[in-house]
């Protein structure tokens, strides 16, 4: 079996800590046991460009145990944990192409790795896999049936291709889930960012200005989990309802430019490019900490800033650099402006990634018995699946709720009765 990880010495921390993840996923370990028994993916090639995680190795081996021929590579190149990686290969004889830290030439080799397993099935988590696909590998576009994508910046890159034309098979968006977005995407980066910027620095939350840079389900997540350790937080947008949200749920909001003299710390997640420029660094105040959220790095012009600085930045503490500028003001990057919940912390805790990769799981299942009768394009994930997931998760949390009663289900399909 071939395979590219840091240290297969790792592998028995990752073990155990994928165990501690786990007792945290009640939802995917259910489905693992019904994978094993009916093995839906027997005989499939799977290709996964996903977030090398606790959390992603458990839907690694609910994958596998349901048949999966998998193998597994990084979604970026500094989320990957190199325990985790190591105990896939190690235990699960899963092939596992991640090394944390990987710089782009290796980063794009795993992908053309996960591309040449010629997969069935593509699961992917920014689209990096799809894309290298459709622009630099078509030959192998033909075994492709169809795929699944984890975040709203793959989603809205598929969406893109899908519009002009340029998507060649089916994928279904377990992003835009309710399972999924209502919880990974707001508790799960809400806590996971504050967690990796106060890994990274040690900094006091409380008292600071934290600039929120957007308001989707991500960045609320971020702004009510700074304003919960006693950040002064300001939100800003280009959507005026998003941005009409941010203000009834108390924000203070206002342009990027009008931030930047006032913000302590600056969090991205908006899925766009430059929304903090050159032009937003030469305003912060001395000292400023900078991180991002978002998929992409390209959230934030490190370019400028690098061009701006009078010298390398200087790596003050792990995950942190710092940039002088003329003038002599600092401005510290953490995590080289990648995810700082997985470039300075482990990422979401479990519990979400366990609704969010139910719906992986139950997506591509879904996708292999209806591929016949879809075109090639984005799909929403099936109303009945995210259903089924949050009865599950209820179920293991053990709370109960209401039933409807025969007069309340014929009062809601009728139309006679009035005051």
């Amino acid at each position: 079996m071939e395979y590219h990880v840091k240290d297969l010495e790792l592998a028995p921390s990752g073990r155990l800590r994928m165990e501690w993840a786990e007792r945290e996923m009640p939802v995917l370990q259910q489905i693992r046991e019904r994978f094993e028994a009916e093995k839906p993916f027997q005989g499939v090639r799977m290709s996964a460009c996903l977030h090398v995680t606790t959390e992603t190795g458990t839907l690694a081996r609910t994958l596998q145990a349901g048949g999966a021929d998998l193998v597994l590579v990084a979604s970026n190149p500094l989320s990957t944990q190199d325990d985790v990686a190591a105990a896939l290969v190690a235990y699960s004889e899963i092939p596992v192409y991640a090394i944390k830290g990987e710089d782009n030439e290796t980063y794009y080799k795993h992908l053309h790795a996960a591309i040449d397993h010629q997969p069935h099935f593509t699961m992917d988590d920014g689209a990096d896999l799809v894309s290298t696909l459709h622009t630099q590998r078509r030959e192998v576009l033909s075994t492709v049936i169809g795929g699944t994508e984890e975040t709203t910046t793959g989603v809205i890159r598929l969406r893109a291709m899908a519009h002009d034309g340029a998507l060649e098979y089916p994928i279904v968006a377990v992003n835009d889930a309710m399972t999924k977005h209502l919880f990974d995407n707001r508790y799960g980066t809400g806590q996971s960012t504050m967690d990796g910027v106060i890994r990274a620095t040690n900094v006091l939350i409380a008292g600071k200005t934290v600039v929120v840079g957007g308001y989707g389900w991500c960045s609320r997540g971020i702004a009510m989990r700074a304003a919960g350790l006693g950040a002064n937080v300001v939100v800003t947008e280009v959507e005026p309802l998003k941005a009409l949200e941010a203000v009834m749920d108390g924000f203070r909001v206002m342009p990027m430019l009008a931030a930047a003299p006032i913000g302590d710390i600056f969090i991205t997640s908006t899925g766009d490019i430059n929304v903090i420029d050159a032009r937003h660094f030469e305003a912060m105040k001395n000292g400023a900490i900078v991180a991002n959220s978002g998929h992409f790095n390209v959230e934030l012009n490190l370019a400028a800033l690098a061009e701006m600085a009078v010298a390398a930045p200087r790596s003050v503490r792990p995950f942190v650099k710092e940039y002088r500028l003329p003038d002599g003001r600092l401005i510290n990057v953490l995590a080289d402006g990648r995810l700082v919940n997985l470039g300075a912390a482990e990422g979401h805790p479990s519990a979400v990634m366990d609704m969010s990769f139910a719906n992986q799981a139950l997506s591509a299942e879904y996708l292999l018995q209806h591929v016949d009768e879809m075109e090639a394009r984005v799909y929403a994930v099936p109303e009945e699946i995210d259903q089924n997931i949050a009865r599950l998760k209820l179920a293991a949390m053990g709370v109960q709720i209401d039933v409807l009663t025969a007069e309340q289900e014929k009062y809601l399909h009728s139309w006679t009765s009035g005051t």
